[in-house]
């Protein structure tokens, strides 16, 4: 049996359509209600609408990513009773709507990180690049966020502090939009560009984390687990949170989502089904000293939602997406181990034995360049992750049998 196919789609708003999705044989819709603000209730009616037009082209609303975290949440401050009550009334009225599983992530201000959006490979594709020494540049010699440079190993800071000296204040400002405004911006990001000192704003909201380190963020992730999962239970929801990206601290700032011993914490913090994990390759083999197949292993009966896609790794901690299947990231034992854990929820007896897959990022090529489209999400590109990931599922499923 295979994983449920899924596709993340933007709404209304989104170049591809939910007819296009049809044809291209996927089964399930991964989308969010975007027009609602943050921390605000998500109406039912408001639900129904985008789980009707799904439906209505033959596919269900399989994943919601993301009902988002508020910082008030992670931070744990005085607004956190009306932002739980609401987030609480939310997973409800999705669970009476027939929705059962929520991705969400608890990173600190950022969602996650890249510092090109536009890295040409030498085939002439496209995709996101993530270069240490440029953000530190920008953490440091651009934002100059107080203390950047005591965080970091002295030879990136170095470099980073040469690459700052030869950019142009073009260079850097586009470095620091894209990084605080453009990647965030289709994800609820906390800073918009209508702001009229951004960058300046930004650093409020990494200041809000001055007094919270890991440890202290556990504490939050936990109360936080503690106020949702009994909801979720009883609305019949599973919560799958999503690794950090890049699973490492950056701008000083706290990460606890980014190695299996983070994964099995998060788990036995509230020991129920509803507690669970989205399995991403692309985050979680960021950190070279993970075991991808083994987290598979370890926290299986918690994956409730899978994001596949493959990274080169460079020199200095950088790396850059590259596709699907091809890259440094061996998918092949990390679908079997997938495949593995749903015979296991079979032979269990289990409802919820298909865990959905989403070609996740993807390159940009051929008539992409041609599209509008988020960052990281083009047609073309994904639709050939799904493919090879199609192709690979099967072979795979054979050898099983």
């Amino acid at each position: 049996m295979g994983l449920e196919k899924t596709w993340r789609w933007f709404g209304q708003k989104d170049a591809v359509t939910l007819a296009d999705l049809r044809q291209m044989g996927v089964e399930g819709v991964v989308t969010a209600l975007h027009h609602i603000p943050n921390g605000e209730v998500w109406p039912v009616s408001e639900i129904m609408k985008v789980k009707n037009q799904i439906e209505a082209h033959g596919m269900r609303w399989s994943v919601v990513e993301s009902l988002p975290v508020s910082e008030g949440i992670k931070t744990h401050n005085a607004d956190y009773p009306r932002l739980v009550a609401n987030y609480q009334q939310s997973i409800r009225n999705l669970g009476e709507c027939g929705i059962d599983r929520v991705c969400y992530n608890f990173m600190p201000v950022l969602d996650w990180v890249r510092t090109d959006l536009h890295y040409k490979l030498d085939n002439g594709g496209e995709v996101m690049f993530f270069d240490f020494p440029t953000f530190v540049a920008f953490d440091a010699f651009i934002l100059k966020r107080p203390g950047a440079e005591a965080d970091y190993p002295a030879d990136i800071v170095e470099k980073a502090r040469k690459l700052a000296e030869t950019m142009s204040s073009e260079e850097q400002e586009l470095i620091a939009y894209n990084i605080i405004v453009v990647t965030q911006g289709f994800i609820d990001g906390v800073v918009d560009g209508s702001a009229p000192d951004y960058k300046k704003l930004f650093l409020q909201f990494i200041d809000t984390y001055k007094k919270i380190d890991a440890d202290r963020l556990r504490e939050h992730l936990k109360l936080f687990l503690q106020d949702v999962v009994p909801v979720a239970e009883k609305a019949g929801v599973k919560l799958c949170i999503h690794p950090d990206d890049p699973p490492f601290p950056v701008l000083g700032l706290p990460r606890i989502v980014s190695t299996q011993a983070d994964l099995e914490w998060i788990c036995n913090a509230y020991d129920s089904i509803a507690n669970g994990v989205t399995f991403c390759t692309g985050s979680l083999s960021v950190n070279r000293k993970n075991d991808l197949p083994g987290i598979v292993k370890s926290v299986g009966d918690r994956i409730h939602f899978t994001h596949l896609r493959n990274n080169v790794f460079l020199p200095d901690g950088c790396f850059h997406e590259s596709g699907h299947i091809y890259g440094d990231v061996d998918l092949f034992p990390i679908m079997k181990a997938l495949l593995e854990e749903q015979e296991r929820r079979a032979a269990e007896g289990r409802s919820d034995v298909r865990i959905p897959v989403r070609p996740d990022h993807g390159i940009k090529m051929l008539d992409d360049y041609g599209k509008s489209a988020n960052p990281g999400y083009p047609l073309i590109g994904r639709l050939k992750g799904l493919a090879e990931l199609c192709g690979l599922e099967m072979g795979i499923e054979r050898m099983m049998k």
